[in-house]
């Protein structure tokens, strides 16, 4: 079984070959793999990420079928059903690693910003339950000499953000916190670059 530390370095490799432009051959999705993971899987790594076309786990991080258990969110919100997917896939699997994937330029932070400065009053309750899992996260660095600068108001929200969802899964589940305190499961967070394809982790790390 993969400690957390053995999984976020597979991670890490995965996507210095992917920001290198090179694909490890033993991750391809082959015939092979799909009938060796039909009966069961073994996924590494818990991401939840954001669902941005342009940020797929799996190709970021360079796995393959069965590696990754994935779950996609815009904003990468935690709500019930994030909480209780990653407690399934950590007790189910016995996965140690969780990963919060935010990503620069990330749409639904910046909607949110919009948001706070300028209320939309037709905004769908949908939308809403989205951008109200945010605020709480970002709406002080508004307050901030941040709001003069809007790249960096941003990229700071995006943080928060991250921060924000992995303490939740850190704090607001009795199965992941006993987990994390008695199994060796470990949240961080991490942000990808849309402009490099680089992936920074920089919540939680563990020592």
């Amino acid at each position: 079984m993969n400690t957390a530390k053995d999984a976020l370095e597979r991670l890490r490799e995965g996507n210095r070959r992917f920001v290198a432009d090179i694909r490890n051959d033993d991750n391809t999705s082959t015939r092979a793999r799909r009938k060796e993971v039909a009966d069961g899987q073994e996924p590494f790594a818990i991401i939840l990420g954001c669902s941005d076309s342009r940020v797929p786990a799996e190709m970021v991080f360079d796995q393959g079928l069965g590696d990754l258990f994935v779950i996609r969110v815009a904003g990468n919100i935690v709500a019930p059903s994030q909480v209780g997917s990653v407690e399934f896939a950590a007790a189910q699997f016995k996965t140690k690693l969780v990963v919060v994937l935010g990503h620069s330029k990330c749409g639904a932070i910046v909607a949110t910003l919009e948001e706070l400065k300028r209320p939309t009053e037709n905004q769908s309750r949908n939308l809403k339950s989205i951008v109200d899992r945010i605020r709480p996260s970002v709406e002080t660095l508004l307050e901030t000499d941040l709001k003069h600068d809007h790249d960096a108001l941003v990229h700071q929200s995006i943080r928060a953000n991250i921060r924000a969802s992995a303490n939740h899964l850190r704090h607001g589940s009795e199965l992941l916190e006993n987990l994390i305190q008695n199994e060796g499961l470990v949240v961080v967070g991490a942000e990808y670059s849309l402009e490099t394809g680089a992936v920074e982790f920089f919540d939680g790390m563990p020592a």
